[in-house]
């Protein structure tokens, strides 16, 4: 694969208000493993290698574990993903297939009843935010580190 264009060389202010965005909702109270499970969900849903890569090593730095990640695209059939995981993760694959559902009403009560007002908005920004840098990446083909 060959990448197509640096985006982020080729106009970087562009990419100010989704980075204080990420800063944002990094310091929003949201539980850093939630918000990297949720990263990383979309990526796998979106299939960005980029960010899938990115995010599966922010999430190990801070102490995720490999069987976590490991199973995620299976989370409905794995023990490991508490309650509220299970209601966001239900949210992110709602809206990230939007196309699929329109954001069903029982995800969405579900996702509520878990998630007070402000955080629905968060975990909804976090998802919102992910799909944009996913469609990003896989449009210029970033490639992501090989090490």
């Amino acid at each position: 694969m060959q990448p197509r264009l640096d985006p982020f060389s080729t106009l970087p202010s562009a990419f100010e208000p989704m980075m204080a965005m990420e800063k944002f909702l990094a310091s929003s109270g949201l539980e850093h493993s939630l918000v990297e499970l949720l990263k990383m969900r979309a990526s796998q849903i979106n299939g960005c290698a980029y960010c899938l890569h990115m995010h599966a090593t922010d999430a190990r730095a801070n102490g995720e574990t490999e069987n976590r990640l490991y199973l995620l695209d299976a989370w409905r059939e794995s023990p490991l993903y508490t309650d509220r995981e299970r209601a966001a993760l239900a949210w992110c694959e709602a809206l990230t297939l939007l196309p699929d559902g329109h954001a069903p009403d029982a995800v969405y009560e579900q996702f509520q009843a878990l998630f007070s007002p402000e955080e629905q908005v968060k975990v909804t920004l976090v998802i919102t935010n992910i799909n944009a840098w996913n469609r990003i990446a896989v449009g210029f083909r970033a490639l992501h580190p090989t090490d």
